[in-house]
């Protein structure tokens, strides 16, 4: 007779941490996922990058692109297209696999942390609060001439099926367009008495757009107090959102940004400040 022998009890499963609360003022924790490039199937890694070498378009060149590509992560790496660009440079497009992951509960991004507004609850705030019109400067300083974006956001037109803030009523704009010296702003800005100065900068060779953002917060540091100097907000394609207290800025924009957003970002500015 086969003698059955006493259950041993199971191990007691030790209680799930409690997560800790977080510090007032802090964001809260967003859930994140690790993720790999995708190419044919999921978790691939394959990516494809272009550049272009000062090499004339030969098979050194080609070997020197997909060296390049290696030294980038790429493992394999193959180069799918090469063109000359001119006697001495070559475009190259390389094709290959990485393994790194991106967890995306790490990446550092600048929320939204205002409510977007309809046309006409921007001026119904405007006339509760100010009990006046908004101002509103714009332009594109230094050599820029690219008014496309300052246009896209001020002009009644608008971007993206969204009227500009000239559509407005309780929004005066006063739209300098393009290569506006900084001192040339600063003196209209405080004529007008802007309650906010949008810039927008497209070209950023040599980092112009920062180094022109710098000029344009010194100097209305420089020709104000505190107190009265105007809302400074800059916008532009190649601009970090997280750059804004570097550079001496309320407020960054990056590409996509549309009237509505910058509206209601003033809007959001005025109750804070009232």
């Amino acid at each position: 007779m086969t003698q059955l022998s006493a259950p041993v009890p199971a191990a007691p499963v030790p209680a799930a941490p409690v997560p800790a609360a977080p510090a007032p003022g802090a964001a809260p924790a967003r859930e994140g996922r690790l993720v790999r490039p995708y190419g044919d199937t999921t978790g691939d890694g394959m990516v494809q990058v272009s550049f272009t070498l000062p090499l004339p378009h030969d098979k050194v060149a080609e070997g020197a692109a997909e060296q390049l590509a290696r030294k980038m992560g790429m493992d394999p790496a193959m180069v799918v297209h090469a063109k000359p660009m001119g006697p001495d440079f070559t475009f190259f497009v390389v094709y290959g696999k990485v393994r790194h992951l991106v967890d995306t509960g790490a990446v550092e991004v600048v929320e939204r942390d205002y409510p977007l507004l309809g046309s006409k609850e921007v001026d119904l705030a405007i006339r509760e609060r100010l009990r006046r019109r908004l101002v509103v400067v714009g332009a594109c300083i230094g050599t820029d001439a690219h008014t496309v974006g300052i246009d896209a956001i001020l002009n009644i037109k608008g971007f993206a099926g969204e009227k500009g803030l000239e559509y407005h009523r309780e929004i005066k704009v006063v739209n300098l367009g393009a290569q506006v010296a900084v001192p040339r702003l600063v003196e209209v800005a405080l004529a007008e008495q802007a309650d906010a100065v949008l810039v927008s900068q497209v070209v950023t060779q040599r980092d112009a757009h920062l180094l022109n953002t710098r000029e344009m917060s010194a100097a209305f540091r420089e020709a104000c107090a505190p107190e009265r100097r105007p809302l400074l907000v800059v916008g532009g394609p190649r601009f970090d959102e997280r750059m804004a207290d570097e550079l001496g800025v309320d407020r960054i924009f990056a590409r996509g940004t549309t009237p509505a957003e910058v509206a209601s970002y003033l809007v959001h500015h005025v109750r804070s400040a009232a």
